[in-house]
């Protein structure tokens, strides 16, 4: 008989994903013992610490969410950005060779001028952040029982208030500012209980390799916005049409929208696209 509750580390389980996977896994992963790692709890970038803890925790699976996820972010301490995107993942890949290991990726290493990507095109990133998030999946597709899940971007209600997408919109909005949002720049956006359910899916069948796990509709920023102003009326939401080719800042990628036909022959049951999961749930907090 199997042993129930082997451990599994979901490291950034304070952020918005991780914290999903936390909550999902009594109805998807009941056989797991979380082990839910936030930067208070566990220091990542104390190689020594971590190696101490794997050693006494021994885990059978590790979910590695942590991660300066953001352009700016990255932009702001690029070397923090290596340390914790590159080389803290190098280290739980090794720590993990033996075991189950999932990565978290991003639609943002690739340039966008093509878009509907498929897991086998090839990366061409804009900025550091994509650099970064490359090299790890380098790093951990070494090894070919270990998992790299590339999403977009995720929405949902987070424990700090501000990682989803939407909530930063809510905030612009509640502020009762202006939002201009692009109509050329496209995504696949996901609410975050989704892309927990499908790598708790994922895990439990044992996938390895690149899946895509992001919505099935590929929408533009302005697209986006309108669904979601419908959604909150009280907030009378002030939105107006923008282009990418008048951002001041770094360059964008315009369309990096993912295929995902590959994980949705593979997942118990499909990923929705933000309208139809948005319509579908109108009651579920986000």
């Amino acid at each position: 008989m199997e042993r129930q509750n082997k451990t599994a580390w979901i490291t950034g389980a304070g952020g918005l994903v991780g914290n999903y996977l936390v909550q999902a896994a009594p109805k998807f992963a009941p056989q797991w013992r979380l082990r839910a790692l936030t930067r208070g709890q566990l220091d990542l970038l104390d190689f020594a610490a971590v190696r101490r803890e794997f050693q006494k925790d021994r885990p059978q699976l590790i979910i590695h969410c942590a991660a300066v996820s953001t352009v700016a972010g990255v932009e702001a301490d690029p070397e923090l950005a290596r340390r914790l995107n590159v080389e803290v993942t190098r280290l739980l890949a090794e720590l993990a060779a033996e075991i189950q290991f999932v990565f978290f990726s991003t639609d943002l290493i690739f340039d966008g001028r093509k878009g509907n990507y498929v897991e086998t095109d090839a990366p061409n990133p804009l900025h550091l952040y994509g650099e970064t998030k490359v090299a790890a999946e380098m790093a951990v597709l070494k090894n070919p029982r270990h998992l790299v899940v590339r999403t977009s971007i995720n929405g949902g209600v987070s424990p700090t208030g501000d990682r989803g997408f939407n909530e930063r919109m809510k905030r612009e909005w509640r502020d009762g500012r202006m939002m201009k949002l692009f109509t050329d720049e496209f995504r696949s956006p996901i609410p975050a209980v989704e892309t927990a359910r499908a790598v708790w899916d994922l895990a439990g069948k044992n996938r390895a390799g690149m899946f895509h796990v992001a919505g099935a509709e590929k929408l533009s920023r302005w697209q986006i916005g309108q669904l979601l102003a419908k959604r909150w009326p009280e907030l009378n939401a002030k939105i107006a049409p923008g282009s990418v080719a008048d951002f001041p800042g770094p360059a964008r990628a315009p369309d990096t929208s993912l295929n995902i036909s590959k994980v949705q022959q593979v997942l118990s049951a499909p990923l929705p696209g933000l309208g139809e999961w948005l319509a579908a749930n109108p009651d579920e907090p986000f």
